[in-house]
């Protein structure tokens, strides 16, 4: 009996020494919202575990019966408590202060410690647009330092171009000229072996103004090989409310896709979540090489309803998730005219709930469709904050332009929080102003708003131009072989799904060219910025006159390409439309002859 109670003794003992528990929870915001990878450090084990990518929750086996952990998640204040780990926990995380500073409108431009103005809205019925403020001239010695966001975003030029096709005004705050500029992807160039970017800087003079110098600034992307791009998740978030029953919305959206389609392969996976009256997932996670499945799917949507964009974003980034492709390439791509009209409409409420999402790591493309209520604010907002991308199709060609031809610029970030900084020499540059790149009036607003960073897309071209007004030391130099440098560059950027930062380093070399003389890219490329300026109303091209772009189109415009020559008839359209004097003029001269 002893020896009996001795055994049962030590096996007790026993059972202590290896007892587990399960340990179980929740994590939500302050909002009761669910925070997905939420980082748990068990500190007795000195191991982390994380909740649910899409519910917050989260259970593994532990030891004690008391412990202490410690939750992180960026964007909110880390917390430790003690927790007796056979209960549930609920545990609630505070949004940070730097992440509360992160939520407000952010600058796409900044020059350090420039104080800048704004000016007055401008209607355009049920489209919204976010109220910019154009860059004015900067005093190089005071404010040698200034930045800007890059991006692969194209989507003001064909908004642009359906307004003037439409024989309507264009709206000074939809233009947005590094948008158009880049629109045409001028100057490629692939960079070097074993680098990321390459980058290209030429100095010329300004057509439309004397006193003037232009100076260009070129940002390639490494191109990705087709045959090697990672496995596509993609989630096609489809708005098919009674706003999209029109020729150049659903239908459009329809045939896009379809062309995407026939381009996927059997290791991507295709899933689509639409939205109007409910949300639904249309079609489950098909792989790419059923594309006769997936195109019938798509050609059996149909429009009606209200439109619930907010509980329609949250189910195609949990469906995102429950497929997640570790190294794959993430993406929901949402495809809507903007008008969200059940649950949170407003750009910051998209703004926050965004934020929450892409803290899984998918990313985010828009494509902009319709017009009349078209949301071009909401669709901007979504794209920044979702590390991705907008693109506006006015046409079948925009959409096989956006997904087929420029298939990984769209679909494929090499680099994220992409942006420029260029330290001017006070010595050579007397002003500088920035062309495009325009903030945000409520950005502006905010005196400790700081610059954020943009996504750039395989194989792509960013251009800057800014107009400088040169010392005489730069002029001067013009006629020496003794030249210095006009600034240095510093473009800084994060590897997809990596938070550190990089920097690649460059000068900008006093190479001026007489503008008569420059590659043909660099000259289009002005003609569209000067298109752009004119379209705004600028004050800073009141020498120029339409005459003068046209002209400089035609010089410079490649004729093997389509786009570069339907450039041309759009500035003509657009001079009858903004000149109608003119148009009479020419008319009268046709009937005398």
């Amino acid at each position: 009996m002893r020896k009996l109670l001795i055994y049962c003794l030590f096996t007790l003992i026993g059972l202590s020494a290896t007892a587990q528990y399960y340990f179980r929870g929740e994590i939500k915001n302050e909002k009761n919202q669910p925070l997905g990878n939420a980082k748990i450090f068990l500190h007795s084990a000195k191991t982390y575990f994380y909740s649910g990518a899409s519910h917050g929750s989260f259970g593994f086996t532990v030891k004690n019966l008391y412990d202490s952990i410690t939750v992180s998640l960026d964007g909110y204040e880390t917390k430790t408590i003690r927790v007796k780990t056979d209960i549930w926990q609920n545990i609630t995380l505070k949004i940070s202060e730097a992440a509360i500073s992160k939520s407000k409108p952010k600058l796409i431009s900044v020059t350090k410690d420039l104080k800048q103005g704004s000016r007055l809205n401008w209607f355009t019925g049920d489209e919204t647009y976010f109220q910019l403020v154009e860059n004015e001239f900067v005093q190089a010695s005071g404010f040698p330092n200034t930045g800007f966001s890059l991006n692969v975003n194209k989507a003001s030029y064909s908004n642009v171009r359906r307004f003037i096709n439409m024989n309507s005004p264009v709206p000074p705050d939809a233009v947005r000229i590094e948008e158009m500029i880049n629109y045409f992807n001028l100057r490629y160039r692939e960079p070097e072996a074993g680098q990321l970017f390459r980058l290209e800087t030429q100095l010329t003079s300004c057509p439309w103004n004397k006193m003037a110098q232009l100076l260009y600034l070129n940002v390639c992307a490494k191109k990705l090989s087709l045959d090697r791009i990672p496995p596509g998740n993609f989630v096609f978030l489809i708005d098919v409310s009674g706003s999209m029953d029109m020729p150049n919305r659903l239908p459009l959206l329809k045939a896009a896709f379809q062309l995407l389609v026939k381009n996927l392969r059997p290791v991507d996976t295709i899933s689509i979540v639409t939205y109007g009256g409910s949300v639904g997932i249309w079609l489950q996670p098909t792989s790419g090489g059923e594309k006769e499945k997936i195109i019938a799917s798509i050609e059996d949507l149909t429009a009606a309803g209200d439109t619930p964009g907010e509980s329609a974003i949250r189910a195609a980034y949990q469906l995102a998730q429950s497929t997640f492709i570790k190294g794959g390439n993430n993406r929901v791509i949402l495809a809507t005219d903007g008008d969200f009209n059940v649950g949170e409409k407003s750009e910051k409420a998209l703004d926050e709930l965004i934020t929450l999402q892409k803290q899984g790591g998918v990313y985010l493309t828009c494509l902009g469709v319709g017009m009349g209520n078209f949301k071009d604010s909401k669709l901007q907002t979504l794209a920044k904050k979702g590390n991705g991308n907008y693109a506006y199709l006015d046409d079948i060609a925009e959409a096989e332009k956006v997904l087929i031809q420029e298939l990984t610029q769209t679909f494929y970030a090499v680099a994220d929080d992409v942006f420029m900084n260029v330290i001017f020499n006070p010595a050579m540059v007397k002003q500088y102003r920035l062309i495009g790149f325009d903030n945000k009036k409520e950005a502006i607003a905010e005196s400790d708003n700081d610059l954020e960073g943009g996504e750039i897309g395989s194989g792509s071209s960013t251009l800057a131009v800014f107009e400088i007004i040169p010392t005489e030391q730069n002029i001067s130099s013009l006629q020496s072989e003794m030249r210095g440098n006009l600034a240095s560059l510093q473009l800084r950027y994060s590897l997809c799904n990596d938070t550190s930062s990089k920097v690649l380093l460059s000068a900008v070399p006093q190479n001026f060219t007489v503008f008569d003389s420059l590659d043909r890219t660099w000259q289009f490329a002005t003609a569209v910025a000067m298109f752009g300026m004119k379209l705004k109303q600028s004050e800073f091209i009141r020498g120029a006159n339409w005459d003068q772009i046209i002209e400089m189109g035609r010089r410079s415009a490649d004729p093997s390409q389509y786009l570069q020559k339907e450039f041309i008839g759009l500035v003509q359209k657009a001079q009858e439309l903004y000149e109608p004097s003119k148009k009479k003029k020419k008319k009268k001269k046709g009937s005398d002859d």
